[in-house]
């Protein structure tokens, strides 16, 4: 854990550095602006300064602000590929090095989760991790029973450093809105705290994992969700899970093994919240397995997002009229969302060119998902003009994970060089998609607050 900088001083000073660099920042740009240069490229300067010196201190960190560097890919993806490449690259570098706990360390937090007999519980225990990721490291192991299982034993004082974290980022809400004008970021950021407060709690990542197992019982002819066998304190057993890795699957998969694994990845990310009521919250490519029998196992439920009924169907209905041609109504829909706030104006135009891409996947009855489609969205969103329509969208705090895991999803069907019907898997999946009858508290609601509006 020596590369993370642990000390409160520390990690405090890094992040307070960050408004102070903008102060500063600011202050050069004035000064610019009154030597006659155009106010656009001052402010765009200023910007990208911002972004650079924003994304290199949450690169450094690791916890609570690389956490939030993961998850706000709508930051990124506002960002030119000289600015966000260094990012994404220090982040995976932080990733591949962490330093695993020394056994003794691992020890000490199973002895304190499973009791000082806790071998007893084991017939063979690995001491070198399996994985590692940002709060905890995953060992294989042979459970009393003659299971293969995986434990997830998270590092300690990891939680602490991570609500600290999201604290002082907090305090960051001005810094952050330089880059995207329309967002509201304080409450996206006080989202993303009570989803990582969730994370750390291996009781809450328990009760998840077995939810979504009795939605997709051990039968489904599509999905395996491993069992969870023993879950106490910082400490998560649940069954180990054989099978191809989806990262395998990109790198060296022939078309029809990608397509079977794209299809299946997609059907589960968009099945999740109309069978379990939940969404998986990181369908990174780690997280998910081809077995044997060409199910696709699923694995890690520690960022989960609970969909209610009525949110699925606002959901859907705004993604069927983001695939219409009528603008007008799209503008509608997405201030009603609060994707546009009240007092923001967008250039329709704009908005219509942003959005017909994205859609198209929706659109037809199959699409071919590429790393150059994808490059083509990149380009849309990458531009820091005041007159990029992306920076006046603001991103709802009950859509953050949404929005998360519909990038890092597509990001990944991009990868795989897939052709799937993902249209039919949205009909058939995301309540409102189709032209159908509104759940009755929708209903009730919509009449509220015409009556309101009369």
């Amino acid at each position: 854990m020596s590369d993370l900088p642990r000390r409160a001083v520390t990690r405090s000073a890094k992040l307070a550095s960050l408004p102070l660099g903008f102060a500063g920042r600011t202050a050069l740009g004035v000064g610019k602006r009154t030597f006659g240069r155009p106010a656009e490229a001052v402010a765009m300067e200023i910007q990208q300064r911002t972004a650079e010196q924003l994304f290199k201190v949450l690169g450094e960190l690791k916890g609570g602000a690389m956490k939030l560097g993961q998850m706000l890919s709508i930051f990124e993806a506002a960002l030119p590929p000289e600015i966000a490449g260094p990012y994404r690259a220090t982040l995976t570098k932080l990733q591949e090095a962490a330093p695993p706990l020394p056994a003794a360390a691992v020890h000490k937090v199973l002895a304190e989760g499973l009791g000082q007999d806790w071998r007893e519980r084991f017939e063979s225990f690995d001491d070198e991790p399996a994985a590692a990721a940002s709060i905890g490291q995953v060992h294989r192991g042979v459970w009393e029973d003659g299971r293969a299982v995986a434990v997830k034993v998270q590092y300690p004082g990891a939680g602490k450093a991570l609500i600290s974290d999201f604290n002082q980022l907090a305090r960051l809400a001005k810094l952050f809105s330089v880059l995207m004008p329309g967002l509201d970021v304080k409450s996206m950021l006080a989202e993303l705290k009570e989803r990582v407060a969730e994370e750390l709690d291996y009781t809450v990542e328990a009760a998840s994992q077995t939810a979504v197992r009795e939605a997709y019982p051990a039968d489904d002819p599509d999905f395996y969700i491993p069992e969870v066998i023993a879950q106490s304190g910082d400490v998560l057993v649940t069954e180990w899970i054989d099978g191809t890795p989806l990262s395998k699957i990109i790198s060296s998969g022939d078309e029809e093994e990608r397509n079977h694994a794209a299809l299946l990845y997609c059907r589960f990310l968009l099945s999740g919240p109309k069978r379990s009521g939940m969404l998986h919250g990181d369908p990174h490519p780690g997280n998910f397995r081809v077995m044997a029998d060409g199910r696709l196992g699923v694995m890690d439920f520690g960022a989960v997002d609970r969909i209610p009924e009525d949110f699925q169907y606002r959901m859907g209905r705004l993604l069927r009229i983001g695939t219409m041609a009528d603008i007008d109504q799209v503008e509608e829909a997405l201030r009603r969302e609060d994707f546009i706030r009240e007092g923001v104006d967008v250039d329709a135009e704009s908005l219509h060119a942003f959005l017909a891409p994205i859609t198209e996947p929706f659109v037809n009855d199959t699409f071919k998902f590429s790393r150059e489609w994808l490059r083509d969205m990149a380009a849309r969103v990458t531009d820091l003009r005041p007159t990029n329509v992306v920076r006046q969208l603001n991103l709802p705090p009950e859509y953050v994970i949404v929005h998360r895991v519909l990038s890092a999803g597509t990001g990944v069907l991009c990868q795989l060089e897939c052709e799937i019907p993902a249209r039919a898997e949205s009909l058939r999946w995301i309540p409102g998609f189709a032209d159908e009858d509104a759940p009755a508290e929708i209903t009730a609601a919509a009449d509220e607050d015409d009556e309101l509006a009369g």
